[in-house]
């Protein structure tokens, strides 16, 4: 894509996926720099059926990526150590954004957790209010983003900005997938 100026950039989209609550964060990175374009969150309403639920984060998912237009779709891969049936729920969310993703015909990357917190950290066990006060301040935001899902998801996009700055310098001319 290209700026105003002419400057080429890329456009990136980061989720943070749940069924009540997936999160979005888009970012254009020029270089080293990013700035935020837009970021907020796809709420669907409890003891609603499951299949409506995905349905709406289906449906709103393809309206995001009409209206921003990603290079890239960043997603947190899923990380649950307790509640199987949420997880379940959670991945089957994760997995309409992909497919959402996948039609609009984004590039999509998936990252862990430790990822997210060492690219926007710099430290994999930082707790979460570290990453969202980083996010904060790598973007330049008057506050944090809420709810936190909405944080998570831009750190999600950092951590691509910065993953791909890295490849780039390590790959030079390379493509990304």
């Amino acid at each position: 894509m290209f700026d105003d100026q002419g400057g080429a950039y890329v456009r990136i989209m980061g989720i943070d996926p749940g069924i009540a609550i997936v999160g979005y964060g888009v970012i254009d990175q020029r270089g080293h720099q990013i700035k935020p374009v837009d970021y907020g969150s796809i709420q669907t309403p409890a003891k609603t059926a499951t299949s409506t639920r995905l349905k709406q984060i289906y449906d709103a998912s393809k309206l995001l990526l009409k209206r921003f237009h990603p290079d890239v779709v960043a997603i947190e891969k899923l990380f649950f150590n307790r509640n199987v049936t949420t997880a379940f729920t959670v991945a089957q969310a994760r997995g309409v954004v992909i497919l959402a993703a996948e039609e609009a015909g984004a590039a999509i990357t998936e990252y862990t957790p430790l990822q997210v917190k060492m690219a926007t950290v710099g430290y994999g066990q930082a707790e979460k209010k570290q990453v969202q006060e980083m996010v904060r301040m790598l973007l330049n935001l008057p506050q944090i983003p809420k709810p936190d899902d909405v944080a998570d998801a831009l750190g999600v996009a950092i951590c691509q900005a910065h993953s791909a700055t890295l490849t780039a310098r390590l790959n030079p001319g390379g493509r990304m997938r």
